[in-house]
């Protein structure tokens, strides 16, 4: 077994990760856990664009105050701040670098580039490249780390858990490899950049979300989680319950597509005076009402009064896969359901990314930094990793590089099970799990349906006991197989997102309570840890 040294480790190759790396690896070592195939993950999927004050016709305190509105009173105004304040440097070293933003045909335009808008902004301020930014910004970024000689890249390995010294410090983590052995890693500092926890649902804006398996990670080296009941519904996914997810961007409905009812009817206006651009939980709210009294199991989303060269200008990526689908947007209209999309919650940090475990960082959708509050507002994800990914960079290079030291050896590990384990079996345990979130912990939640998962959630991880039980003799402590110790810290977060929604006793932002729908005079964040499951529920 190998123990590679590096000073900064970063598990996750997303936007937050790809730019650490990069800021970083001119002076420190930097080792790069990101998955084989590059679909995976949130950022390449990411369509709309990103948010930051650029046309000389905004203003960062029209940011700032659009994002309070939209975090719904939860907001911690100084990350706000810092965040919308360090934008525009962001967007412009991702112009440096390369990225390919679509200009603005106008030769009268106050500003380089295309700015759209979207739910919750008051202005256009969201630059992007056509209708695939994600992937865009992650190929132009990937291209430079796989030429950084300081970078290394591991993409042949699953990390399963993080590793500590006696004084309580994060110094590593230990994955499996392609070959099934286990491998550590050790460095200074680790940087958790693994995404959020959308794949708790079983619709869901991306093919292969994560299931907040980094938060985790960090819970069980004493980690605090915050706001894990605040979990992200895209109004519009795309509706097609025998193909793989596909977001319809919150750009279309900025450039003015119409959301439609089973009669062919506008519904929005009477629900919000902001109509299809009210924030995401309102619009999502309002889609699931229209979908409950129908029965088409959706509703539309037109934008065929555009015009054919808007469309095709503006959403070309939506467009041709819509066409794979049988569905031609210029001529029809979309249906689209709401499905999971986002995290607010995560792993509780500063904005330098610190966590409240030594040496260990949380950046992009694994971290919760203050900005969304109870909702996210439309293209401040990316922003948000970008510039906590920056900050925390800056952190760490102002750190002294600690010498080697014998002190940071690694606990001897386990032969991995060469034992073949029933996928089929933790599939169908998982897909429960999913099924139950999804069914009970959805946009619209009552104290009923949040206890009805609690006990169904807790009979899965009985299920799963007793299967890894009766296969690999598991007991308490002990991980038999990469996917089965997944399967268990996702029901750990389940269990953990379901706890906070019961604990708070009010509708905000994305968490809407049928026993509770009114607010609680004083706003107030919800810190979590692997204290409060109960040993029952407890791997």
């Amino acid at each position: 077994m190998s123990t590679p040294t590096s000073d900064i480790l970063i598990i996750g190759g997303g936007v937050a990760g790809l730019t650490l790396a990069l800021e970083v690896a001119d002076r420190l070592s930097v080792t790069l856990v990101r998955p084989a195939l590059d679909d995976q993950g949130a950022s390449r999927w990411a369509q709309g664009g990103i948010a930051a004050v650029l046309s000389p016709d905004d203003d960062l305190e029209a940011h700032v105050r659009d994002t309070l509105i939209a975090g719904d009173g939860l907001c911690d105004e100084e990350a706000v701040r810092h965040t919308v304040n360090n934008g525009p440097a962001a967007i412009q070293w991702l112009i440096d670098n390369g990225v390919p933003f679509t200009p603005d045909p106008d030769p009268a335009a106050r500003y380089p580039y295309h700015l759209t808008r979207e739910g919750g902004h008051n202005a256009r301020r969201i630059i992007h490249a056509d209708d695939a930014t994600g992937r865009a910004v992650v190929d132009t970024l990937l291209s430079k780390v796989s030429a950084h000689p300081n970078i290394k890249q591991r993409s042949d390995l699953t990390i399963l858990n993080l590793l500590s010294d006696d004084a309580g410090q994060c110094i590593g983590a230990r994955g499996i490899d392609i070959r099934q052995r286990y491998q550590t890693l050790l460095a200074q500092h680790i940087v958790l950049a693994t995404g959020g926890s959308s794949g708790l649902y079983r619709h869901t804006t991306t093919p292969s979300p994560s299931s907040g398996e980094g938060m985790i990670m960090a819970a069980e080296l004493g980690a605090t989680l915050m706001n894990l009941e605040f979990q992200q519904f895209h109004p519009t996914c795309l509706f097609d319950p025998d193909g793989p997810a596909f977001l319809i961007s919150e750009a279309v409905r900025g450039e003015g597509g119409h959301l439609l009812n089973e009669a062919g009817l506008r519904f929005m206006p009477d629900i919000d005076p902001r109509a299809e651009l009210a924030p995401r939980d309102v619009v999502a709210r309002a889609i699931d009402a229209q979908i409950q009294q129908s029965t088409l199991g959706h509703v539309w989303l037109d934008i065929q009064h555009i015009g054919e060269a808007a469309i095709r200008g503006h959403f070309p990526t939506i467009l041709a896969h819509c066409a794979t689908r049988g569905i031609d947007i210029i001529r029809q209209p979309i249906p689209v359901v709401p499905a999971a999309h986002y995290s607010c919650g995560g792993v509780a940090t500063d904005y330098k990314g610190a966590t409240n475990v030594p040496n260990l960082y949380a950046i992009g959708e694994t971290a919760c930094t203050g900005l969304h509050g109870a909702n996210r507002m439309a293209s401040n994800s990316l922003l948000e990793c970008l510039v906590y990914a920056r900050s925390c960079a800056h952190h760490l290079l102002m750190q002294p590089k600690a010498p080697p030291s014998g002190n940071n050896i690694a606990p001897a590990q386990p032969k991995a099970n060469a034992v073949d384990v029933d996928t089929e079996t933790l599939t169908t345990l998982r897909n429960a799990m999913r099924e139950v979130m999804s069914h009970h912990v959805s946009i619209v939640r009552s104290n009923q349906s949040l206890n009805a998962a609690q006990a169904k959630l807790s009979d899965i991880e009985e299920k799963l006991n007793e299967f890894l039980g009766n296969t690999y003799g598991y007991t308490e402590g002990t991980h038999t197989h990469p996917e089965s110790m997944r399967l268990q810290q996702s029901l750990k977060l389940a269990q953990l997102t379901v706890l906070a929604a019961l604990g708070r006793h009010e509708s905000r932002g994305l968490h809407y309570s049928t026993d509770w729908p009114a607010q609680q005079a004083q706003a107030t964040v919800s810190e979590l840890s692997l204290h409060h499951l109960t040993p029952r529920t407890m791997a």
